[in-house]
């Protein structure tokens, strides 16, 4: 029986601040472009915390727990993050990081929709999808409907900045769904990270050097920018993330990242100076009603069962 369990405060709490941490991320990586390109800062940031993670593992454990139940799937989650950055550090040199921020969060429609198709305990409610429609106009109000901005890129590169973050979302959404319905959901959440970090590092590495994206240039900038991104987001961040896969059910879990976005543009407007614009505040506003619309059918069946609960005594 599947022991994974709605969202409680603790696990809230925790996601406020991982939503937190993912939305300033976009913007480290945009600040620290002109001295790193953005496919070399994830390439490296992967080696960097791949290796801390490692040797995270080697003390817990004493040794790097490979086996043969998690090696393809693990190859695969791999395999589709590394996709899904190289969409990410490609997509940040033609759009703004707020832009990314929400076009990259969409990943928890996607891995909600697979996972409601394929676990029976992840199905979501009419509530719940009436949710994830609300939250979802809210983004397209928020960020669809600004009209041209003069001090962002051309428009038809930003679409395609736009677009390149949008498939960053589904091949997010596909990796939740690959470690939700393999051995890695019941595996060490270090290893799972690991096989997506070496893979990483191994893959993208290699397309920065292929095309030529090696600018590397040590300023205060790069080198706060490169120890944000490595030790919070990827190790910290992403070992967090992990963890309360294992433990709640991911498209609760995913869905409610959905306030990323919102930091996501308030970091930009505070550290990028990105305009803010009305339709933001409008898309925002529905943004958060959408997530109190998920969430607020496991709070109310919290509420019954105690209340039932005190009955009985």
């Amino acid at each position: 029986m599947d022991s994974r369990k709605p969202l409680d405060g603790f696990a809230s709490s925790v996601m406020v601040g991982l939503c937190i941490i993912w939305g300033v991320q976009q913007v480290a990586i945009k600040s620290a472009a002109a001295d790193i390109t953005p496919l070399l800062q994830v390439a490296l940031r992967s080696g960097m915390a791949g290796l801390a993670v490692m040797i995270l593992m080697l003390i817990r454990q004493r040794k790097i727990p490979f086996s043969a139940q998690t090696l393809r799937p693990g190859l695969l989650v791999g395999l589709l993050f590394s996709v899904e950055f190289m969409f990410v550090a490609e997509g940040l040199r033609f759009t703004t990081a707020a832009h990314m921020a929400v076009f990259l969060y969409t990943a928890p429609i996607f891995a909600a929709l697979g996972l409601h198709f394929l676990v029976p305990e992840e199905r979501l409610s009419r509530l719940q999808w009436s949710g994830v429609g609300i939250t979802f106009l809210g983004v397209i109000v928020a960020f669809l409907f600004g009209g041209n901005n003069s001090a962002a890129p051309q428009a038809s590169n930003m679409l395609l900045g736009d677009f390149f973050g949008l498939l960053a979302g589904a091949f997010w959404g596909m990796t939740t769904i690959v470690v939700r319905r393999s051995a890695l959901s019941s595996g060490s959440a270090t290893m799972t990270l690991f096989y997506q970090l070496a893979g990483a590092f191994v893959l993208l590495g290699a397309m920065a050097l292929l095309t030529g994206q090696t600018q590397f240039r040590l300023t205060p900038v790069s080198v706060s920018s490169m120890v944000f991104q490595t030790v919070i987001v990827t190790f910290g961040s992403y070992l967090a993330w992990f963890s309360l896969m294992r433990r709640y059910q991911a498209s609760r879990l995913g869905i409610l990242s959905f306030m990323t976005p919102v930091f996501g543009i308030i970091a930009g407007v505070v550290f990028l100076h990105e305009p803010l614009r009305i339709n933001f505040i409008a898309g925002a506003l529905l943004i958060m009603l959408g997530i109190l619309t998920v969430s607020a059918e496991g709070i109310f069946r919290q509420w019954i069962a105690k209340r039932r609960q005190r009955k009985l005594r």
